[in-house]
């Protein structure tokens, strides 16, 4: 059969083929006339029943089929007949199938059940023949006895490599024959016959029926209105199943049609897939690591077995210090190496996230971020840097209302509430551009000055005329923010006043009120396309004198209580303001762990590395620090999870809240109940300890139970509609306000484990309770900076933070993307670089020196044991600089006292070994 390329499609009669040629006229050619006598389905001749009376399967339409056709069509097929589409109904004779009414008129025991018996032909046969008749390709053949085609005649044929291969005659059973467009497959041979095998070569030669494109489809039975609506509500279902899966932590499935285990959900599917997966490092490059770490032990051991056995009496002062400072430095070693015995990395899978929480044709249900950028002095950290890293937060590829940015002002400075006034005027512009074009990275200042070819994989006609004009917008809005900062270079005798002429409520940088205000995401504030844009928000918490604000903590602590009241997302992200997002898909990098419905549960924040800009070559003030972000951070994360390093670090509120991460229960021990209790009397000690140890744990459990996160309210004076409160006696009010701080709107907040505001809450009543949170007074008397939040009492206070989440059985998750997620700007000289060491190494032995050090605090919790030697080198490596100096300083003492740290047989062999030498030479 000739088809020019041309589709080729079945027609609504059973016996016909469509051409569908838009430059002819459709005809129709049957391919052969019906006979009585002959099936219709196999070709073979109809039998004559013991009457003498013709074999009629139907007594509806007498569609002629043989007994054969009929018994596998109501064994194996739909049981009803190809032409009136009647249901067959049992002949005397033939076996029973589901589905059969009772028969009075007759009594056929001996056949009734008796599967087979009539069937007298080679199953494969029946079936070759039932699908042939699906396809109704005409019985006009060459046939052998059975009336069916032989392989022969197939393996003679040749394929017509210009049919369309649109499917491959498979047919849902869950629709009936008469609703399918079936593409004939390309196994059809001259014989005309179909046989579920491929060959190589077919050709058709059946006359083919053109199909008038004036004509509706549904007159050729192709594409009618009823298989058009099973089909769209076919593929409907299966879009839901494929896309939608629900994120359920606990591990929790449904068991009705619509949950996980679905037998009609593949079960391959990608959207139920993992959303990320561990890749641990080759045997081949680790263990060569572990075995030099065992050897140095052994070596190590050997050296102070000597040591210690061969002490120097004359020198016992020298000795004793040289051997200190050598147990110091080995010990320090082992806290050093072993957290990097399981290193690993991980991937994620940006595709399945989408596929499981962004469904089309509906609003995405990706969890909403709220993201936390912290500034304090314009003059150091200039407004220009923050206004490209709060640019790039706005232009994240993220959905816009699940995205809040709110900006710490913590100097109350009006040039950076002036800067931000300008920022949100020209995200109008930047935020379509970014991502009509899709650029990255998506902070204006290093988009424009990177040397790399803007035009690759650009294919948009207006992109270069859209560019020019972009930088030359950008260019305008840096001389007004330089001109921002000349004006403020003068400060007024009487301060600062804003347009409306009132003073600036921020002139007494350590005496000002608190104040918010919102720039973006209200009133309707759109870009410049109509598209809405992500909140922005200003918020400079109240500073008063005899205060304790802590510094950065502090700042943090604030910004957590007001995006619980306004907009109180599930997730945190907090950078500096100088580090920019490099990766505009970096958030949906973190969701692919926070929203795992297998382990993101227990993961309390995600981190990633710091990279950094306008580093030199040889990195002369080593602002890299490759060794601790891509060796140490990589073998913590193989453990409980890195260390938070202040900044690119995605957060769970719940975990800041200073809650125990969600316990996995375990099954019941086994007990042996096989001896009589008589017999167990040497067990009476076994059981009073356990008994002990169960009130011990019944009492940690009870503490536990005290700080989870479903606890409910009850009795709140306002603001806390739609809580449930089931299990309000677990944690009364007063205890809430102890731990939280007299806010009702705020601690409704903290009960919202999905996040989101409370019901009837006004922005007017948000606003004001905001401005209640971030009083300077709102933290006394609460767990704010011990429990909860950032903790006080270092400067280093992300490694505090971090580290009192993982003892709560939190653990943290290191994500290294292709592209950098974040990159910020390092020292560029030695005293900035200097100052930043010193920084770390004072907040390290502040740490060393409080109740949260690790070498004494946190056990019988969460924390694993290397994850602690992780935390113990972090906090003591200061402190190695002392015995550093005092065993630099030995060689000289013992120079010029005459006496050595090692015995004088030693000093002695050492020496007629090197006058040995020199006289050889």
């Amino acid at each position: 059969m000739d088809t020019k390329g041309r589709l080729v499609a079945g027609s609504h009669n059973r016996n016909e083929f469509v051409l569908i040629n838009a430059d002819e006229i459709g005809r129709v050619t049957s391919v052969k006339e019906l006979s009585g006598q002959i099936c219709q389905i196999c070709g073979d001749e109809v039998e004559i029943t013991v009457d003498g009376e013709p074999f009629v399967a139907c007594n509806e339409c007498a569609f002629p089929v043989c007994r054969p056709c009929y018994e596998y069509e109501r064994r194996e097929g739909n049981r009803a007949c190809p032409q009136c589409k009647t249901r067959y109904k049992r002949i005397k004779g033939s076996p029973r199938v589901e589905g059969d009414e009772e028969e009075e008129e007759f009594d056929d025991l001996d056949n009734e059940f008796d599967f087979g018996a009539n069937d007298h032909r080679d199953p494969q046969q029946i079936a070759e023949a039932a699908l042939f008749a699906r396809l109704n390709t005409g019985h006009g053949h060459q046939a052998d006895g059975s009336g069916l085609t032989t392989p022969s005649e197939m393996e003679s044929s040749s394929l017509n490599p210009e049919i369309p291969l649109l499917t491959y005659g498979q047919e849902d059973a869950g629709i009936s024959s008469d609703k399918h467009a079936l593409i004939i497959p390309p196994f059809m041979g001259r014989g005309k016959r179909v046989h579920p095998v491929p060959f190589t070569d077919s050709s058709m030669s059946l006359p083919p029926r053109s199909m008038d494109p004036k004509k509706d489809l549904a007159v050729y039975g192709y594409g009618t209105v009823a298989w058009k609506d099973r089909m769209e509500e076919w593929k409907r279902r299966q879009n839901d199943k494929l896309q939608v899966v629900k994120h359920e932590g606990d591990g929790s499935e449904s068991n009705d049609g619509d949950g996980p285990d679905d037998p009609d959900l593949p079960k391959m599917d990608e959207g139920r897939q993992p959303l990320s997966r561990k890749l641990p490092i080759p045997s081949s490059k680790i263990n060569p690591y572990r075995m030099i770490i065992l050897l140095r032990l052994v070596i190590l051991g050997l050296f102070f077995d000597y040591r210690i056995r061969h002490p120097v009496p004359d020198a016992y002062g020298l000795w004793l210090t040289s051997i200190i400072c050598e147990i110091w430095f080995a010990v320090s070693w082992i806290f050093d190496q072993f957290p990097k015995w399981f290193p690993i990395k991980r991937e994620t899978y940006l595709d399945r996230l989408s596929l499981r929480y962004e469904k089309e044709g509906k609003p995405s249900e990706l969890a909403p971020i709220d993201i936390f950028v912290s500034t304090v002095d314009p003059m150091k950290e200039p407004p220009l840097i923050t206004a490209n890293t709060v640019l790039s937060i706005l232009a994240v590829d993220y959905p816009v209302d699940k995205v809040a940015c709110y900006v710490s002002d913590d100097g109350a400075a009006m040039l950076t509430f002036e800067a931000l006034s300008e920022t949100s005027e020209f995200a109008r512009k930047w935020v379509p551009f970014c991502k009509k074009f899709n650029i990255e990275p998506r902070a204006p200042e290093w988009y424009f000055v990177q040397k790399v070819d803007y035009l690759k994989d650009k294919v948009h006609p207006t992109f270069v005329r859209e560019r020019r004009a972009m930088k030359r917008e950008y260019e305008e809005f840096k001389v007004r923010i330089n001109g921002l900062v000349a004006m403020a270079q003068k400060v007024p005798e009487e301060g600062w006043t804003m347009q409306d002429g009132t003073p600036w409520p921020g002139n007494n940088v350590r005496d000002h009120p608190g104040m918010i205000q919102v720039f973006l995401g209200h009133n309707g504030v759109r870009d410049v396309e109509g598209n809405e844009l992500p909140r922005l928000i200003y918020v400079s918490r109240e500073k008063r004198p005899g205060f304790d604000h802590h510094k950065k903590a502090g700042a943090m602590n604030a910004l957590v209580r007001v995006s619980a009241v306004i907009s109180n997302a599930p997730y945190l992200l907090n950078v500096d303001c100088d580090h920019y997002i490099n990766n505009s898909k970096a958030l949906r990098e973190s969701m692919c762990f926070m929203m795992d419905p297998t382990s993101g549960k227990k993961i309390c924040y995600v981190q990633f590395p710091q990279r950094f800009d306008g580093i030199d070559r040889h990195d002369r003030y080593s602002n890299r620090n490759v060794v601790f972000f891509d060796i140490n951070m990589k073998g913590l994360d193989g453990i409980q999870g890195p260390i938070y390093v202040g900044t690119g670090c995605v957060f769970r509120r719940q975990a800041l809240y200073g809650y125990d991460a969600p316990i996995k229960k375990k099954p019941p021990g086994k007990t042996c109940n096989c001896l009589p209790k008589w017999c167990c009397c040497c067990f009476r000690s076994n059981k009073k300890k356990r008994k002990g140890k169960s009130k011990d744990n019944k009492k940690k459990t009870k503490n536990r139970e005290a700080s989870t996160q479903i606890h409910a309210l009850e009795n709140i004076e306002e603001g806390i509609e739609g809580i449930d409160n089931e299990k309000s006696s677990l944690m009364p009010q007063i205890k809430f306000e102890k731990k939280f701080g007299q806010s009702p709107v705020f601690i409704a907040s903290t009960l919202l484990e999905e996040g989101g505001v409370p019901p009837g809450a006004t922005s007017a009543s948000l606003l004001k309770e905001a401005i209640h949170v971030i009083s300077c007074g709102y933290e006394d008397k609460t767990e704010w900076g011990k429990e909860v939040g950032w903790i006080y009492g270092s400067v280093t206070e992300d490694i505090l933070t971090g580290f009192k989440m993982h003892c709560h059985g939190w653990r943290s998750v290191y994500c290294i993307p292709k592209r950098p997620a974040f990159k910020g700007s390092a020292p560029i000289n030695l005293s900035d670089r200097l100052h930043q060491v010193l920084r770390w190494a004072l907040g390290s032995v502040e740490i060393f020196l409080s109740r949260h050090c690790p070498i004494w605090y946190g056990y019988g919790c969460g924390l694993k044991p290397l994850e602690r030697f992780s935390y113990i080198n972090s906090v003591v490596y200061p402190l190695t600089s002392i015995p550093l100096v005092a065993y630099c300083t030995l060689p000289a003492v013992c120079l010029l006292t005459g006496k050595f740290i090692v015995p004088e047989q030693l000093c002695q062999y050492r020496v007629h070994g090197a006058l040995h030498i020199d006289c050889c030479n």
